[in-house]
């Protein structure tokens, strides 16, 4: 039976003796997991103060995160879940507006905040390490588990703070309706059942492990297994441990667990299949390869969902098919849908400009439920009444769409518009290539140039003549989306959700302390290191064009 709340999920759970949550250390069944939320909502009520009820989490992947997020469903609070990896001014200004009246946290993360103005007095922390707190959770004990009356579909649930790859956060608004509907839809679209052990590595602030594990789990009532952070040489141990058969993965999880040593016993696992975005085709192939799991590639994000239907048709690279007639791809400036795109024999895009534009849901208005407090930011996602996306995708002569990268990754070189995304694809083909951020940076004359930041394991290793006999070997590689600047690190900056951090890279320029490689002469590329009077040639060169502004 479908449930209109997350609190109606909660509550089918009591007296349901399946395991519900593990970790390497400890279980607990359904009805544990009921209690103990249950525990933390009447310990939440019994602290609520006038205002919104937001309750900050501040903790890694631990029992203590779902235990409040099942709190919260049954008390009709709202959690907010804190990015562990933002710091100083960042993490005290995305605090301090979404209003939260109580943070629960440990004492690894009340470090990060002493000393920031949160406006927050000292009772108004929770430590869950701290020997208090287990009384604290023990004095609000219930024997019944009951949800707040006042709780419905419309009740906020979540503020999830988007990823900020190329922009500043914002909260995006998540009712527990909207939750309830997800679980649903994504257990019909992905097969989730009761028997399935979910794997949980992602982190719970995001909305991957929320939306695409967490809910739907509850939902069925499958096990939900815990590991406090993604690590690649820790996920199939973990995996054999748990007896896990469904994961998720985001960004350049997938990445790191290819590049780990193959094992012969590799493909020895329980696991059946797992769901993420953002994963190169090479990368899926392998991991099929090495582990015998099936990977569902999707696309969304946490302001909407929805926008595919899986194809098993769907070429390589394609996320499947319009999931119904109000998925289009547009033009924003004429509003007209675009061209349908014609592709290669390597499936590069012949017409880009008339082809490729953003994704809309024309009926995704009514869907949004608006970020909090910022209308400015709601207001540019509803237009004409339609729902915009604010991602590129292109769909090919045979109806299948397309994710072409974020609105943000459009680079214009010498008048042509290039893909950035796609540009990330090819270079990621590289064996030593674990993970890359391509993106925009200003050209001395005109328009912008193609800059990639490659991870590696070892930035000595890099030979940037083997580098350019890659690119050039690659036929979907245009000539003018080759990469001008190579930018080589062993640690990319990333989200907490291990998206690169775009924007970090594209504000430093060739200005950075790992080595940057600039594309020379004519013709196949060429790449020299960059010096530091290199770099100041170059900028000598934007101020004699009057470009100095754009640096």
């Amino acid at each position: 039976m479908e449930r209109a709340t997350i609190a109606e999920m909660l509550l089918d759970r009591v007296g349901d003796e399946h395991l519900g949550v593990r970790t390497r250390e400890r279980d607990w069944t359904w009805d544990e997991t009921v209690h103990e939320s249950a525990a933390r909502g009447a310990l939440a009520t019994a602290l609520r103060v006038d205002g919104p009820f937001h309750i900050g989490v501040l903790l890694e992947n631990t029992p203590e995160f779902l235990f409040w997020l099942g709190g919260a469903a049954l008390s009709g609070a709202a959690i907010v879940g804190i990015n562990p990896t933002r710091r100083g001014a960042e993490l005290e200004a995305e605090v301090r507006y979404v209003d939260c009246q109580l943070i629960v946290t440990d004492a690894a993360g009340m470090a990060q905040l002493r000393g920031l103005d949160l406006g927050l007095a000292e009772d108004r922390f929770l430590l869950v390490d701290h020997p208090a707190y287990a009384e604290r959770v023990a004095a609000h004990r219930v024997a019944a588990p009951a949800a707040d009356p006042e709780v419905s579909g419309s009740t906020l649930f979540l503020l999830l703070f988007t990823s900020g790859t190329t922009g500043m956060s914002k909260a995006v608004r998540c009712s527990q309706g909207r939750l309830a509907r997800l679980a649903h839809a994504n257990t019909a679209k992905y097969g989730h059942v009761r028997e399935d052990v979910d794997y949980c590595c992602m982190p719970l602030f995001h909305g991957n492990a929320l939306m695409a594990l967490w809910a739907p789990a509850l939902a069925n009532g499958a096990t939900v297994c815990l590991t406090r952070k993604f690590s690649a040489t820790g996920f199939l141990p973990d995996v054999r441990f748990f007896g896990a058969t469904y994961f998720t993965y985001v960004g350049k999880a997938l990445a790191y667990l290819m590049a780990t040593p193959e094992r012969p016993d590799d493909h020895d696992n329980t696991l059946v299949r797992g769901f993420g975005t953002e994963a190169s085709p090479e990368d899926r192939a392998e991991f099929v390869r090495r582990f015998g799991a099936e990977l569902f590639e999707g696309y969304g994000s946490s302001e909407g969902a929805g926008s595919v239907r899986l194809d098993p048709a769907a070429p390589d690279g394609a996320l499947g098919r319009p999931a119904h007639a109000e998925i289009a791809v547009v033009n924003p400036d004429s509003l007209v849908e675009c061209e349908r795109a014609s592709l290669d024999e390597h499936g590069r895009v012949l017409n880009p400009d008339a082809a490729i534009g953003e994704m809309v849901d024309k009926g995704g208005a009514k869907r949004f439920e608006g970020y909090y407090k910022n209308e400015q930011a709601v207001a540019d996602r509803i237009r004409h009444g339609w729902y915009w996306t604010g991602d590129l995708g292109y769909v090919d002569e045979a109806g299948f769409i397309y994710f072409a990268g974020r609105k943000g990754d459009w680079i214009r070189v010498d008048g042509e518009n290039t893909s950035a995304l796609m540009v990330e694809r090819i270079v990621r083909r590289h064996p030593k290539v674990i993970a890359t951020g391509v993106y925009a940076v200003p050209d001395p004359r005109s328009g912008d140039q193609v800059m990639a930041a490659i991870e590696v394991a070892d930035a000595s290793d890099f030979d940037p003549v083997e580098f350019a006999a890659f690119l050039a070997a690659q036929d979907d590689l245009g000539t003018k989306a080759a990469p001008r600047f190579v930018r080589v690190s062993t640690n990319l900056p990333v989200t907490g959700s291990n998206k690169v951090l775009k924007r970090e890279l594209q504000a430093e320029l060739w200005r950075c302390v790992d080595a940057v490689f600039r594309w020379e002469g004519r013709g196949e590329p060429m790449y020299r290191e960059m010096s530091e009077d290199d770099k100041v040639a170059l900028e000598a060169d934007f101020a004699s064009h009057g470009r100095q502004r754009y640096i």
